[in-house]
């Protein structure tokens, strides 16, 4: 057996490297070290250099002093129960054993990147060249992010470029508004096309018109949906249950088929594999692309995905932002909560609505539909804090969805958030 290792962010996550593979060999697998670099590099090699698995040591966008794994097996997502079992295993000290592995280096950075740039013509014919600004936020998509422009034609302007976990700049979360300002900054000063940004391990994106307005994911999904679905007539389209619900009536308008899922990158890729899905989604970034690339996400092949599409088509992105079928809605709210009553809050709303004959849908906690839009509460995979957002097609409409589920909240002794 193999495993490919990666890591993100010195220097505490080389000392977990370090760790992780001498408990791999010690098991009797050989290693391959994958080197520095963002969280898809390591599915690009577990991927193409057929191992058995693979670990990548990341904080994703976390703050500095957290740290931890992403993990797959084969070519497919580690998560749920297995890594429930992984737990298990560890508590009781059951680990295999055999002959001390071997390791290795495989760098594969310039083939990653090579791939990188080939995707601008995935989706169609070589785009014209535009005016981009970039940034990093010092996150482990630096590195790639320079050698990748450096393969692209048009205009590129490049912040935070340098790899750096204290984060000197901003949080590199890209679904932060704030976290875009020094790049809007850069897009209006440059007169650029639009702007990228990258999450702190690179696979999530975020992106800005070329008048500095942020483009949230779901819209952009918008836009790669019409793409795919022109070669993929009738496909199905993923996208999580925080995603507006125009991206849903905009895959059916291009024809295809739209499949709300649970919230979680793993959890998207398996179903993605499950229904053949050629493209699909989050709310927070994450954006996967099947054939002809390799179905896991990767904010820089995003991004040049994007770069393609805007370079062929008629319309500038502030264009296409504009031509959406206008809503308004909130933020991703977070609040805080505990790993024993996130997920008991979430059930008692929803049995409250249930018996009250709502429109619910609980695929992952409880989405309400009413006649004026949407709410939803869900409880965070990753974290001690419950999540709401809502959307209506006025402003009214939106302050009545949110006092409905301020009620809600209400009703189960939880403090709504601060809208």
């Amino acid at each position: 057996m193999r495993s490919a290792v990666a890591s993100a962010a010195p220097p505490r996550a080389t000392e977990l490297e370090a760790a992780v593979i001498d408990g791999l060999r010690d098991c009797g697998l050989d290693v391959w070290r994958a080197g520095l670099g963002p969280t898809p590099l390591l599915y690009f090699a577990t991927i193409t250099q057929r191992a058995a698995g693979g670990i990548m040591i990341t904080g994703s966008h976390n703050p500095p002093d957290q740290n931890g794994f992403k993990m797959m097996l084969g070519k497919g997502a580690f998560y749920g129960e297995a890594i429930q079992n992984l737990g298990r295993i560890a508590a009781a000290a059951d680990y295999a054993s055999g002959p001390r592995g071997a390791v290795q280096e495989r760098r594969v950075f310039d083939a990653y990147v090579e791939r990188l740039a080939a995707g601008l013509t995935d989706g169609g014919a070589a785009p014209r060249p535009l005016t981009i600004a970039w940034d990093a936020g010092n996150g482990a998509a630096g590195e790639a992010m320079v050698a990748l422009t450096g393969r692209l034609p048009g205009r590129h302007f490049l912040l935070n470029e340098k790899i750096d976990g204290s984060f000197p700049s901003h949080h590199p979360d890209p679904t932060v508004p704030e976290n875009l300002q020094q790049l809007m900054d850069a897009v209006r000063a440059n007169n650029c096309d639009l702007g990228i940004a990258f999450d702190g391990d690179g696979d999530r994106i975020g992106a800005v018109d070329g008048q500095g307005r942020m483009i949230w994911a779901d819209q952009m999904m918008v836009l790669f949906a019409r793409e795919v679905l022109r070669s993929r007539p009738g496909a199905t389209i993923i996208a999580d249950v925080k995603s507006s619900e125009v991206l849903f009536d905009e895959i059916r308008r291009a024809g295809g088929r739209p499949l709300m899922w649970k919230t979680g990158h793993s959890l998207i890729k398996a179903k993605m594999a499950e229904v053949g899905s050629p493209f699909s989604g989050e709310m927070s970034g994450h954006l996967f692309f099947g054939e002809p690339f390799f179905g896991f996400d990767d904010a820089l092949y995003a991004a040049v995905r994007l770069v393609a599409l805007i370079g062929r088509a008629a319309e500038t992105l502030a264009q296409m932002r504009d031509g959406l079928p206008p809503v308004v809605n909130t933020p991703e709210m977070r609040f805080p909560s505990t790993e024993e009553r996130k997920f008991a809050v979430v059930e008692e709303i929803k049995q409250r609505l249930r018996a009250a004959g709502a429109d619910i849908n609980d695929i992952d906690g409880v989405r309400v539909r009413t006649k004026d839009g949407w709410w939803l509460l869900r409880a965070s995979n990753t974290q001690d804090m419950l999540v709401a957002r809502c959307e209506a097609s006025d402003a009214a409409g939106l302050e009545r969805l949110k006092a409905d589920l301020t009620a809600a909240l209400t009703s189960a002794g939880v403090t709504p958030p601060a809208w």
